[in-house]
């Protein structure tokens, strides 16, 4: 029997709304690293463990694979022909990567300015419709729910519930690689579907008995587009986290259940220290995400610092996306120029040594 990894849905089918005659539209999504970080925990002089789940390895290029497989999957067994999606990036690249898997069309609505590049050229080279608004991924949201009921389009935003579905599975994943729950699982929250899904799949291995415990669920924010610890909606966000720059998030009931259940929190994080979590992981760890992604573990080592995260936790950080879907905002943080040189062996040996 063939051992080849086939995507998520196979591989989770007798825990997804799918059967024998559903055509699975997949690219290879799943299975990512689960990374112990070694050296980051010995710079906090603390004893814990802490993983980065690294979202940033799926096809894409981001967890939303995970929910878009699903998505699409449903949309096309529905007979649907086309998707659409607002984004502020990496939603448009996975929708518009799983729409040309599927043969259909992919329409997105992106904010006019407000994505990072990456993240549209894989939009463009997909083949998606790309609608920009003069407006931010909140105006994308309310236009995208308006025109589907005008249009013959399957919206694969979070609140389509077959994406929570496929996002699930990242908690059963981490579940077996660890031989449990982890204590404390953190990731970045914009939407907020992500810390449902993976609620909902956490509760779902405890209630079966493969798991023993369930993590307290920590969701941390960008301060700019922060309405969780705000207590309220944020009609005008902004961050450098664009990923996350979003003020209505559409999971708001859930999200808050899942604090109240997990016995979680949510914070608000600087620009500065997510910035600086993210270089703080590329030097350390060699793990390059985007900056939206290192939220979770700067909010992580906040929390442990301060000691809200207790020593002898063991505690899972989802990394959403690759570095590269911002190369911009990483080149900017980098201070040091480039060495240039003749080409002649002196000139190499002496910029080593210089530079040891």
């Amino acid at each position: 029997m063939s051992k080849r990894y086939t995507g998520l849905i196979n591989h989770y089918k007798n825990r997804l709304p799918v059967d024998k005659n559903t055509k699975f539209i997949s690219l290879g999504e799943g299975n990512t690293p689960l990374i112990r970080l070694e050296n980051i925990p010995a710079l906090l002089g603390k004893n814990v463990d802490i993983y980065v789940k690294y979202e940033g390895l799926n096809p894409t290029g981001s967890f939303k694979d995970r929910g878009m497989t699903m998505a699409v999957t449903k949309a096309v067994e529905a007979g649907s022909k086309a998707i659409i999606c607002a984004s502020t990036g990496n939603t448009s690249a996975s929708a518009a990567a799983y729409a040309a898997r599927a043969g259909i069309k992919a329409f997105v609505l992106i904010p006019e300015g407000k994505i990072a590049l990456g993240k549209l050229a894989q939009a463009m080279m997909h083949g998606a419709v790309i609608i920009q608004i003069k407006g931010n991924f909140d105006d994308g949201m309310r236009l995208v729910k308006e025109v589907a009921n005008h249009a013959p389009v399957s919206i694969v935003n979070s609140i389509n519930p077959f994406r929570l579905q496929g996002q699930k599975t990242a908690a059963f994943e981490i579940v077996e690689e660890l031989g449990d729950a982890p204590d404390y699982h953190c990731l970045p929250v914009g939407n907020a579907g992500n810390i449902s899904a993976h609620w909902m799949g956490y509760k779902e291995y405890n209630q079966d008995g493969i798991s023993a415990k369930t993590p307290s669920m920590v969701g941390y924010q960008a301060e700019g587009a922060a309405p969780f610890t705000k207590g309220e909606m944020v009609d005008n966000p902004e961050t450098i986290a664009t990923a996350i720059r979003i003020g209505h998030p559409q999971s708001w009931d859930l999200a808050h259940k899942v604090k109240e259940e997990s016995n979680g929190w949510f914070d608000a994080i600087s620009d500065e220290a997510i910035l600086a979590a993210q270089k703080l992981l590329t030097e350390q760890e060699g793990i390059f995400c985007e900056p939206a992604s290192a939220t979770s573990l700067a909010g992580a080592m906040i929390d442990i610092n301060n000691g809200k995260i207790p020593e002898g936790s063991t505690i899972v950080c989802t990394l959403t996306g690759h570095g590269l879907k911002d190369p911009d905002t990483a080149i900017a943080q980098c201070k040091s120029e480039m060495i240039l040189i003749n080409p002649v062996m002196d000139e190499v040996k002496n910029a080593i040594l210089e530079n040891m």
